[in-house]
């Protein structure tokens, strides 16, 4: 692989770090505020949205298939539309925007083309566009299962019961009970396979559309019952991104220090706060305070053995925390985050490997034992958790170069300048 022409020095800490800070919203809730609002019965806001490559992704996905999302302001406005004619959406690199919006272009009426960056063209969408022709929706994606696809939307889904495997993406759930209430007979989907990762996200979705006056079943292990019926609008202000808190609560357990982010939610279905258990078995100090969330790091950083398969998008920051512990650790339970932005334990094998870590990839996660860290190119893959793992390495190891770091816009505008101005 070249070396790009603008590898980014990560600051080094020269002492341990102490700072408060304000994150912005979390792109999770805030695209699944997007789409209830976009299908919902009447105007709403959405409050602290994050503005991201993401959201604005989404916003003007939604905006294709005929709603009106205002984001001049910090609250965004969202008046619900369909569109009548033939639309485009590009999803870049957002795996909400492939998955969510598939089943609301349904809705619509037309051609509606998805497509996206590069990347994009090797993550899976196959199980939700095979449960769309399952439940009488016309699909061409030339038998990928992946971008780029179109579906051929009439008005309106016939829904009901369909079975589908979600063991790659929580994500595949969400979609379709996201749009299922606009559905002539709901939907009902049944998971048929291995767990399903990430199931915080999926409480998530169940929650919020409950907060729409939706009706949602889920008192039975994989399997969600949606009812059809209005989608209520609501004003949402969105919470923090708490899994966008992990660099920055990993920068107080690499150098001693003690970090406070603002407006930790006393009670969330955000898969982050599982960061609280994560670091305190890591040897930090964790403790919710009036400001928010404060996490003190130990004189020595402790190896652990987790289960991340709820969690997985924690992995790349978790991996790099455990490169820098005194202990060995092993982390499991993620094979499914192979398909995200890129395969992200391959990834981080390759890059942790090349700084001198002593790592070994399992077909579900990661094995790492001390080992003396050195500086050099840390790769990104266009994936914006991997270069969090990168710059919390150059915290605490001189001369890590990492590159793309402008990738980090996915979900956190301006993150090199909010991390150098802690450092």
């Amino acid at each position: 692989m070249s070396v790009p022409a603008d590898p980014w020095p990560a600051p080094r800490a020269t002492a341990p770090v102490e700072a408060t800070l304000s994150l912005p919203g979390s792109k999770s809730e805030t695209n699944r505020a997007l789409v209830l609002a976009a299908l919902a019965d009447h105007p709403s806001v959405v409050r602290r949205a994050l503005r991201s490559r993401d959201t604005l992704l989404m916003a003007a996905a939604l905006t294709r298939l005929g709603s009106a999302v205002d984001t001049s302001g910090e609250d965004w406005t969202v008046t619900p539309g369909r569109a009548q004619t033939d639309a485009e959406v590009d999803c870049g690199l957002a795996g909400t925007v492939m998955r969510f919006v598939p089943p609301v272009a349904a809705l619509s009426i037309g051609r509606v083309t998805f497509d996206g960056d590069a990347h994009m063209r090797n993550r899976p969408v196959g199980p939700v566009l095979d449960a769309l022709r399952a439940l009488g929706v016309r699909v061409d994606d030339g038998g990928r299962g992946a971008l780029p696809f179109t579906v051929h939307a009439t008005g309106s889904v016939p829904g009901g019961p369909v079975e589908i495997d979600a063991s790659a993406s929580s994500q595949f759930v969400s979609a379709l009970l996201l749009a299922g209430a606009r559905f002539d007979e709901g939907v009902e989907v049944r998971h048929v396979g291995s767990p399903v990762p990430s199931q915080p996200h999926i409480r998530m979705t169940v929650a919020m559309l409950r907060e729409h006056g939706v009706e949602v079943d889920d008192s039975s292990p994989d399997r969600w019952a949606v009812q059809p019926g209005p989608v209520a609008a609501v004003d949402r202000t969105i919470e923090p991104d708490l899994s966008n808190a992990a660099p920055f609560l990993a920068l107080a357990a690499v150098t001693g220090g003690s970090v406070t982010v603002r407006d930790w939610p006393a009670d969330t279905t955000q898969p982050g706060d599982a960061l609280r258990d994560i670091l305190t078995g890591m040897g930090c100090t964790v403790e919710l305070v009036d400001e928010g969330l404060r996490v003190t790091g130990p004189d020595r950083l402790e190896g652990v053995d987790l289960d991340l398969h709820d969690v997985g998008e924690l992995t790349p920051v978790v991996a790099a925390l455990c490169a820098l512990a005194a202990t060995p650790s092993r982390l499991r339970g993620v094979a499914h985050i192979r398909g995200h932005e890129t395969d992200r334990l391959a990834a981080l094998a390759k890059e942790l490997h090349g700084l001198g870590a002593d790592v070994t990839e399992q077909p579900d996660g990661l094995e790492l034992r001390p080992a003396s860290l050195r500086g050099g190119l840390w790769h990104t893959y266009a994936d914006h958790r991997m270069a969090h793992a990168g710059v919390v390495i150059g915290a605490v190891v001189a001369d890590v170069l990492v590159e793309d770091v402008a990738t980090t816009g996915k979900t956190f505008p301006d993150f090199p300048a909010v991390w150098s101005a802690l450092l």
